[in-house]
C-alpha cells in the first residue's frame, strides 16, 4: 500500500485505497490526479512525491467526493500548488459542505460532517478545461457524480476515477454510490470504446483490459433494478424500501451508509420512474412507490 508505480515515461500512480495518479510535466514538477481521502493521506502522497525529488505543481480532481479531494488542503498549503476541477465539481471542491448537504437532502447535522462526507475547502480552484497541462486529455465520465472526469495521459494511460468499482467492493457492499443511473450505464458503454495501455480506476488494481470489470458493474446495477421492482410488487414508502434493500443484501445500516445508500436508491427510483417501470402515489400524506402493471 502507498507504493509508487511507473506506467509510462511521464505517468505514475500511487497504489492506495484511493489510487492517486502522477503526471510529470517536466523533470522536476508533477500534477497529482486526486489527492487521497484526508489530511493524513495527503501527507503520504506528498512524502512519496518529494522522495523522488519532484514538486507538486498542481492537483487535478476527477470529482469532488471527500475521498478524492481530502488531501487537497494540506498539499496546497505546503506547496502552493494549483487545483483544477470540472464545472459543478469545482464549486463543491471550494465549498465541500455541499456534498453532505446534497447526499443527506438538507442541512447536515453534526455527525454527518465527518471526513468521509466533508473535506476541507480548497482555495482558488480553476476550471480543468482551460488549465489542463499539455499531454493530458479530459474524459467525461458522468453518472457517479455530477461532472466527474477521467484523465488520459500521453502515455495512453487512463485514470478512470469512480466509474468502475472492484469486484471485491461490489461483492462486499453491493450498492455503490451513483448519482445518475442512466448516465452511469452510458459511461460503462463508452468505456468499451477506449483503447489504452493501462487503466487505473480509483478503487481497483491497475488493469489492462476493462471488459470483465465493466460487465461486473453493469450486472450489479441491473440486479439492483430487478430487486427494487420485485420488492415494489407490494407498494411501500421509500424508508420501507430502503430497509428491504438492506435486508436483501444482508447489509447493516450505519449513518454513512444510510445517507450514501439512501441517496443512491433514490437515484435508482428516479431512473426506474423515468423508464416507466415504477410510479408513485401520494396517499394519506405519504409517498408510496409501486410498480407499473
Amino acid at each position: 500500500m502507498y507504493e509508487l508505480n511507473k506506467l509510462g515515461e511521464k505517468t505514475y500512480y500511487i497504489k492506495s485505497p484511493n489510487n492517486v495518479g502522477i503526471y510529470k510535466t517536466n523533470e522536476n514538477e508533477v500534477y497529482l490526479i486526486d489527492s487521497g481521502s484526508d489530511k493524513d493521506n495527503g501527507k503520504k502522497m506528498l512524502k512519496i512525491v518529494e522522495e523522488q525529488g519532484w514538486k507538486v505543481k498542481g492537483i487535478i480532481n476527477t470529482h469532488s467526493n471527500a475521498d478524492h479531494i481530502g488531501g487537497n488542503k494540506v498539499i496546497q498549503e505546503r506547496t502552493g500548488c494549483e487545483i483544477l476541477a470540472n464545472k459543478i465539481e469545482k464549486v463543491i471542491t471550494e465549498y465541500p459542505i455541499l456534498e453532505p448537504s446534497f447526499i443527506y437532502g438538507g442541512y447536515p447535522f453534526k455527525e454527518l460532517n465527518n471526513k468521509f462526507l466533508l473535506a476541507k475547502p480548497s482555495q482558488n480552484v480553476k476550471e480543468i478545461e482551460q488549465n489542463l497541462p499539455k499531454g493530458l486529455e479530459i474524459i467525461n465520465l458522468p453518472g457517479h457524480f455530477f461532472d466527474m472526469v477521467g484523465i488520459k495521459t500521453c502515455d495512453n494511460v487512463y485514470f478512470l476515477a469512480d466509474c468502475l468499482f472492484s469486484k471485491e467492493t461490489i461483492e462486499k457492499y453491493h450498492i455503490f454510490f451513483i448519482y445518475d443511473v442512466k448516465a452511469y450505464l452510458e459511461t460503462l458503454e463508452m468505456l468499451k470504446t477506449l483503447e489504452g495501455k493501462a487503466y487505473v480506476p480509483s478503487h481497483n488494481e491497475m488493469i489492462t483490459d476493462l471488459t470483465e470489470l465493466i460487465e461486473i458493474n453493469k450486472n450489479k446495477i441491473n440486479e439492483i433494478c430487478t430487486n427494487i421492482i420485485q420488492i415494489l410488487e407490494k407498494p411501500m414508502t421509500f424508508e420501507k424500501l430502503l430497509k428491504e434493500i438492506f435486508n436483501t443484501y444482508s447489509l447493516v445500516m450505519n449513518l454513512n451508509q444510510y445517507v450514501l445508500v439512501g441517496s443512491t436508491i433514490r437515484s435508482y427510483l428516479a431512473y426506474l420512474k423515468d423508464i416507466n417501470k415504477i410510479d408513485y402515489e401520494i396517499i394519506n400524506n405519504e409517498m408510496i412507490w409501486k410498480i407499473i402493471k
